[in-house]
């Protein structure tokens, strides 16, 4: 139920590709306020092409936070992230009933709505091991212990970035039971001074991948390969362990030719747009809307149920 007179904060999520930034941006001006950005790609000012950044006349419609703020060599996490986006929500709500939040970052939005997990201190020896085991083994010898230790969160988890998978697998040496459900055991949900509506978005599978492939296509036409290029020598900033960047670099190093890679990034994105969806959906919380073929109508109708959730709490 949300109180009379209190600010709200309605969080648009969703796959990669699905079609957030238009949704959010038509919201935020039928709402005439502002938007805070989840993904935790598009914080960065050399990261445009490869992250579908909003356009400069996106931007300019609705005024958007957290978006170019940050360079890749900016030391910045998840919980840096919370003091800033509740900083700017708080700037938001002096002024208006309602903000947006949008991404498709799933730990980014858990931590705005919910706070940070509590984690354990990490053993210098144990994360000295794993790193040595990255640098001598790769990184497909730890995926392979995640699978067998912890599937629930390698089903979550961007397979891509090595500091997340050796961050899991730190706590599972640590304390001897899975990242997972050590996550699980947050002590208490934070109480946020704001109400919080959770919208969902999604395609038809066959309809989203095609978006993806379509969206990859023209990165590619609009400079990908050039701007990853420009980032070489921040390749292991954390910013760039991320799909449509680390496929590239192997590209440029010459391991092998353009349309692989391109190949690569199209495979990845669509299973990361997988791993997205079995986030999201674990939250009851999320009103899912299906924009397939009826784009127009399902904005009307998130309209429709804002209107009822604003007015009466619902």
């Amino acid at each position: 139920m949300i109180a009379k007179n209190t600010p709200t904060l309605i969080i648009l999520l969703g796959p990669t590709a699905v079609g957030k930034t238009s949704i959010a941006i038509e919201l935020g001006m039928w709402l005439s306020t502002s938007i805070v950005s989840t993904d935790s790609r598009q914080f960065y000012k050399e990261m445009n092409i490869g992250t579908a950044k909003p356009s400069p006349e996106e931007l300019n419609k609705v005024t958007h936070h957290l978006v170019d703020f940050l360079s890749v060599k900016d030391p910045y996490d998840v919980k840096k992230f919370e003091e800033d986006a509740l900083n700017c929500l708080s700037t938001i709500f002096q002024h208006k009933k309602c903000a947006i939040a949008t991404g498709g970052s799933g730990l980014f939005v858990k931590t705005l709505c919910e706070g940070i997990d509590p984690m354990p201190d990490i053993p210098e020896k144990i994360r000295n091991n794993l790193q040595q085991r990255l640098e001598e083994k790769g990184l497909e010898n730890l995926l392979s212990e995640l699978l067998e230790v912890d599937p629930e969160y390698y089903s979550e988890v961007d397979l891509y970035n090595h500091r997340r998978v050796l961050r899991a697998l730190e706590v599972y040496h640590a304390c001897g039971k899975p990242y997972s459900s050590y996550r699980k055991q947050q002590l208490s949900r934070v109480n946020r001074p704001f109400e919080i509506v959770k919208i969902g978005l999604n395609r038809d599978r066959k309809e989203l991948y095609e978006r993806i492939n379509q969206r990859v296509d023209q990165m590619v036409n609009e400079g990908l390969f050039a701007e990853v290029d420009s980032l070489v020598d921040f390749q292991e900033h954390n910013a760039l362990q991320t799909v449509g960047y680390q496929e590239v670099f192997p590209f440029l190093r010459g391991d092998y030719g353009q349309e692989e890679a391109i190949r690569l990034i199209k495979r990845n994105t669509r299973r990361f747009a997988k791993r997205q969806l079995t986030w999201f959906r674990k939250d009851a919380e999320v009103k899912w809307f299906q924009l397939s073929g009826r784009e127009e109508d399902a904005l009307q109708e998130i309209k429709n149920y804002l209107k009822i959730r604003l007015s009466t709490g619902a």
